[in-house]
């Protein structure tokens, strides 16, 4: 017998915390929401709960301004009337670091455990497609229920539902299963997050509202446990909704119509749930669906806000919090404190409609700021941290000559990597205690500039070049004593530093001297048009394209890094090619080339292109946008008239690298725009790889059936790759997140701008900050490789990439540390290292990999300390204790392993 209906209510407002307003008008708002549920509350008018959009962050904001409605709240929340959590934000998923979403869950479940209580449900209402290894954080996480609004069924614009011939689920509720095998029940929002929004008081209004709610519930139903939600973007409570309900029961007696919670909710549903629900493997990104809807493109909307997230995300994970450990290691302060504030600021810029870019410009200029000032505390703790160390480390060696100046190099990748190192040098400074501070600069300037040599401990000599930059300005912060300003002569060094370890650094000496300076070997032919080391071989043609020649292999890519560039009449949110318009390309456009730099350790060849393109759409445009007319309809085009644009790349060569960096500057004076990079790799495979959330993912080159739209963009994070099972190619970047995989010559091409000029969603939004008017920049760099990037391991060049090598320049005293050393050791094939970092809320060090292949593999790790190890998760709790110092556990395919160690005192 078919069990009665439940019909749940649950009252929410998605909020978020800046979009088509600034976060501080859309925080005004946020405060009269607060302040009417704790009227509510207190005055038990028969109002049950609130969901708070499952990000704690909300909390911090309106406290902000109501400080004295602390201990209200607490007691609201463990009543179980008001639910928060489980994350710190609603952020994007795709555009956030693998740590950023770790981060995001401990942080939200921390500050619920403050309050007393946590909804233990993967709360993603509005994630613009949510990636393949969410269930196996939820499960790490101690929840095994997700909700979701895109990503499974196909939801149009303005939220609309339309059906698709084929869906991946025939319900709203199915079994979502992560790569490694972790699974939790998925609930589709099929009728979106506003499908019980305002429900009307008035019988007849109730009736018709009634009858198409539970209507179009019931079509996507698998139990008889119906989901509504009461709100929307920013929607104001419901106060009357007892009495909505009530009238609700008056005219459906054979549904029980409940002012319900999530707990309660999937408690129900999972108790009646039919034995087989569909499993949905992996990425949830509307795969089948016509694809005008996925919302892909805000990976390239506002592309300096992703690169500035990207350095601030590595300097916290890979530079700040490993240096933090290490120096913690010899008795100094974590500073967990600064850590967090940091990380929390980042977060404020992770929700969708902020990272994503696809805001108003009000919304963005703040988010700049926020991202800097996370840059300011990381440079800060990095310098903090490598000076506590490097004053142990004693660089007083007794084979060493005199007068020297020695620069401690440190590794903190998690691999023993080969590094062209780059420096500044204070070879000589004058203290203005010392000299009349006027004087300083005319007698730094009166002295010889000195070369430079390069030995290690023991007195062997290395390649440097150096590069007088003159006189600077400069000052110390002694800890015991007032500030000590001066001016010192500077140079900038370049050498190679081989086998820097991982997790570890190497001490280097610095000889000024007067001898003449050694010959440097050049490595770039005459006409400027070829540069090679022991890994590959350039050869840069007259229209700035390159050939790349892999000389492990002998493969030969043809004709990389010409530039493309389209029309864009979309919006921040969708990327859209003006009909039939054929893209342009620097394929026919004469470069100007010249060589930079040219010695033993580093080649660098610039290329000019002045081009020139439209200078914006064309004058439909605007119409088309006064009337909202959606993007997939517009028929405008470019304009006549035409602009030029600069771009200046330089191709960078280092010794031992496995291919080239590239950095091109880009002086973009044109409007509504698309400017992309082509590696086209003639390799016959019909899939590819990218690098995601703690996933290496195999994506089809071409779309489903039901794909509609002619782009087929994808999201990365570190790198994209391809290859045919003999020969491949891997292309690393910085903050550039879209890529698409053309038919033609099987061309990987790289998003580096896009301009538009509209927000794009439910009104006329204009953003002429979006359309990037100015001077942007964009890296990547270029890995063939033997097989595929998991065999070769160019996955690890590929991540170091964006990590720096920190170098610091000291004097020579004593310390209790040798001059090279490694704090940490670990191997394991397949597995990439994570992060490493203090527990949040105990001194043990935690370190956490994820295995990218399909093959059970093992990892060994061991501190540099006496400790006792312990098998951890994302929210570093105690799993199963280790009996030895060194850990040896055994990693599934695709799985994230997390391990703790105790540090004994």
């Amino acid at each position: 017998m078919e069990s009665k209906t439940t019909a749940h209510i649950i009252s929410h407002s998605h909020w978020d915390r800046e979009w088509y307003m600034s976060f501080e008008k859309h925080r005004y708002y946020l405060v009269k929401l607060m302040d009417t549920l704790i009227d509510l509350f207190e005055k038990g008018e028969n109002f049950q709960s609130f969901h708070l959009d499952g990000q704690t962050i909300i909390l911090e904001d309106y406290l902000q301004i109501r400080p004295t409605k602390k201990e209200v709240i607490k007691k609201l929340v463990q009543e179980k009337k008001l639910h928060i959590g489980p994350w710190y934000v609603l952020q994007d998923a795709f555009l956030t670091s693998s740590e950023a979403n770790v981060r995001n869950m401990l942080y939200g479940l921390l500050d619920a455990k403050e309050y007393g209580a946590v909804s233990k449900l993967g709360y993603f209402p509005d994630t613009f497609g949510i990636y393949g290894q969410a269930p196996q954080l939820l499960q790490q996480a101690g929840i095994n229920t997700a909700a979701f609004g895109r990503g499974v069924k196909p939801t149009g614009f303005n939220n609309m539902v339309s059906d698709a011939k084929t869906f991946e689920s025939p319900y709203s509720e199915l079994k979502w299963q992560s790569p490694d095998g972790s699974a939790v029940v998925g609930v589709l929002f099929a009728n979106w997050y506003s499908n019980g929004n305002e429900i009307p008081v008035d019988i007849n209004s109730a009736k018709q509202y009634w009858d198409r709610k539970l209507s179009d519930a019931k079509k996507y139903s698998s139990a008889p446990h119906l989901l509504f939600m009461n709100g929307c973007d920013h929607q104001p409570v419901q106060v009357n909704i007892a009495e909505a309900i009530k009238v609700a029961e008056e005219l459906f007696p054979d549904v029980t119509f409940v002012h319900s919670n999530f707990d309660d909710y999937m408690d129900a549903l999972q108790q009646s749930l039919p034995e087989q629900l569909q499993t949905i493997t992996g990425e949830l990104r509307n795969q089948r669906t016509d694809g005008w809807s996925t919302l892909v493109n805000t990976a390239s909307a506002r592309i300096y806000l992703k690169q500035m997230n990207q350095e601030c995300q590595t300097l916290l994970e890979k530079v700040a919090e490993p240096l933090s450990v290490f120096s913690y290691f010899l008795g100094n302060e974590y500073p967990r404190d600064y850590l967090r504030y940091a990380w929390k600021t980042l977060m404020e810029n992770h929700p969708h409609d902020s990272i994503c870019g696809c805001s108003v410009d009000e919304v963005h200029r703040e988010m700049v700021t926020r991202f800097e000032k996370v840059l300011q505390t990381a440079a800060t703790i990095i310098e903090e941290k490598t000076n506590e160390i490097v004053s142990h480390i004693s660089t007083q060696q007794s084979n060493i000559e005199e007068n020297l100046i020695p620069l401690v190099v440190f590794n903190t990748s998690g691999n023993t990597r080969d590094v062209v190192v780059e420096k500044e040098i204070e070879i000589e400074k004058v203290y203005f205690e010392d000299m009349p501070f006027s004087e300083i600069p005319d007698y730094l300037r009166s002295k010889e500039v000195p070369s430079i040599k390069l030995v290690d401990k023991c007195g062997t000599e290395y390649f440097c070049n150096s590069k007088d930059l003159g006189i600077r300005f400069g000052y110390e912060l002694p800890d015991d004593r007032f500030r000590r300003p001066y001016y010192a002569k500077v140079l900038k060094i370049t050498f190679l530093a081989e086998d820097l370890q991982a997790y570890g650094y190497k001490t280097f000496y610095i000889q000024p001297t007067m001898e003449t300076k050694q010959s440097e070997q050049s490595t770039i032919d005459r006409n400027a048009r070829e540069i090679e080391n022991e890994f590959v071989h350039l050869t840069i043609h007259d229209n700035g394209s390159y050939t790349l020649t892999d000389k492990q292999t002998g493969k030969v890519f043809e004709h990389l890094g010409i530039y493309e560039n389209s029309g864009d009449i979309g919006n921040e949110y969708m990327f859209r090619k003006p009909n039939g318009e054929v893209p342009l390309t620097t394929k026919d456009l004469q470069a100007q080339i010249r060589v930079v730099e040219d010695h033993p350790v580093r080649s660098i060849i610039e290329i000019v292109h002045d081009w020139e393109i439209p200078k914006e759409a064309d004058e439909q445009f605007q119409r088309e946008k006064e009337r909202l007319v959606w993007h997939k309809d517009r028929q405008s085009g470019r304009s006549n008239k035409n602009i030029t644009i600069r771009l200046t790349t330089h191709i960078q060569l280092d010794q031992k690298a496995k291919g080239p960096s590239v950095k091109v500057t880009i002086d973009n004076q044109a409007k509504d725009h698309r400017l992309r990079v082509l590696f086209p790799t003639e390799l016959s495979t019909n899939e590819h790889y990218a690098d995601s959330i703690f996933e290496l993912v195999k994506r089809p080159n071409t779309p489903e059936q039901e794909w509609e739209n002619p782009s087929f963009d994808h999201h990365q994070q570190a790198f994209v790759s391809m290859t045919d099972g003999k020969h491949g190619i891997t292309i690393a970047n910085k903050g550039l997140h879209e890529y698409e995989i053309l038919h033609e010559q099987q061309t990987i091409a790289v998003t580096i701008l896009r301009a538009t000029s509209e927000l794009g969603d439910w009104g006329l939004f204009p953003t002429p900050e979006a359309q990037c008017i100015g001077t942007h920049h964009a890296e990547w760099m270029i890995i063939p490789h033997k097989g595929t990037v998991v065999e070769s391991e160019a996955f690890k060049v590929a991540y170091d990439f964006s990590v720096p090598v920190i170098a610091v320049q000291t004097d020579v005293h004593d310390g209790t540390l040798p001059e090279e050393k490694t704090f940490f050791t670990w191997e394991g094939e397949s597995l990439a290292i994570s992060s490493i970092k203090l527990a949040e809320e105990r001194d043990d060090v935690i370190a956490r990999w994820f295995n990218i292949s399909d093959k059970e593999t093992m990892v060994t790790a061991q501190l540099m300390q006496g400790t006792t190890g312990y098998i951890s998760t994302i929210i570093e709790s105690m799993e199963k204790q280790c009996e030895n110092v060194q850990i040896q556990e055994k990693v599934k395919p695709f799985e994230i392993i997390s391990l703790g160690w105790q540090v004994k005192e």
